[in-house]
């Protein structure tokens, strides 16, 4: 606080002085006379500051934080969708089935058959090099052997080292008779060697149907003895380069196909995707190293528990 003295003739000027120069919120602290008139002491208080505007916080709501929803994760089909790598349109067809509905789904998108056992026809199994051909038809030959049924066995394969041996090993383990043909003449005259009713089993060399040269000396085996033609394709192979050798090799008259290796393969994607490209039938699939191992029924359940990711089903000589 400031103290200010102000002095006139009169009492009523020096108010007019305090008032004009502390208006009229002065304070007078005193009062006196003086030589020449009075003398008055006066102040003015200082001014008071303005409360602050106080914003509070809001009042805690009572109701508990709602707990963040969970990671979102994809129901376990549809995870062994991804992990499988099935083809789109497969997929799109499989996404949002329960477990008990997965067999029925698989059965409406894909065709499943056996290889016909006897058939008047000669089974005749084609595929792309390595695909595993002459153990596939070493397991089918073990397996009509035990059905009391021993087929006659034919190969074609005179491009690879050693594939007469290693059929001729499978052959005379099983105790049949093995007749080597190189062309389409030889091959018919190899089947008539067939007793009547006999199934016959034909190996090939491994044939890229997009080669032409390829393409058509294998139609022409087929044709000389109007075989059924099985397509033998590894599992695991990438899904779009298995529907492209599927429906090449389809052109040329593949019906059925037998998976190689699935005991190995982790996904499914190529096989089922081969499968649907070109229509082919499920039947049976390899399953083991040996020709004693036989083959695994491929049905719409045993696939659908592989989907689900449950345990393999056991291999079933067939």
């Amino acid at each position: 606080m400031k103290l200010l003295v102000f002095r006139a003739p009169r009492m009523a000027e020096a108010m007019a002085q305090v008032r004009a120069a502390l208006g009229e919120d002065a304070v007078i602290l005193g009062t006196r006379r003086v030589a020449g008139g009075v003398e008055v002491t006066a102040a003015r208080e200082p001014p008071v500051a303005p409360e602050p505007w106080l914003i509070r916080p809001a009042a805690p709501d009572p109701r508990p934080e709602p707990a963040p929803p969970p990671p979102r994760t994809l129901p376990p089909l549809d995870e062994g969708l991804v992990r499988h790598n099935l083809p789109e349109s497969l997929a799109l067809a499989l996404r949002g089935a329960e477990a008990p509905q997965l067999p029925g789904r698989l059965a409406a998108q894909l065709t499943f058959g056996a290889l016909p056992r006897g058939a008047p026809r000669p089974l005749l199994l084609a595929g792309p090099p390595g695909a595993g051909k002459t153990l596939t038809c070493a397991k089918l030959a073990a397996r009509l052997v035990w059905d009391g049924a021993p087929p006659l066995v034919i190969s074609t394969d005179h491009a690879r080292a050693g594939a007469s041996a290693q059929i001729a090993a499978f052959t005379q383990l099983l105790g049949l008779t093995l007749a080597l043909a190189e062309m389409p003449g030889t091959l018919a005259k190899a089947r008539a060697h067939a007793a009547p009713g006999q199934p016959v089993l034909i190996d090939t060399e491994g044939c890229d149907p997009f080669d032409p040269a390829q393409a058509r000396a294998l139609l022409a085996l087929v044709r000389c003895i109007e075989a059924e033609v099985v397509l033998v394709l590894p599992a695991g192979l990438d899904p779009a380069e298995a529907a492209e050798l599927a429906r090449g090799f389809a052109l040329l008259g593949a019906r059925h196909l037998v998976p190689t290796r699935l005991d190995g393969a982790r996904r499914l994607g190529g096989v089922l995707a081969a499968a649907e490209a070109a229509g082919l039938a499920l039947g049976q699939a390899g399953t083991g190293p040996g020709a004693a191992d036989g083959l695994t029924d491929l049905t719409p359940h045993w696939l659908a528990t592989r989907l689900l990711g449950g345990p393999r089903p056991e291999a079933q000589a067939a």
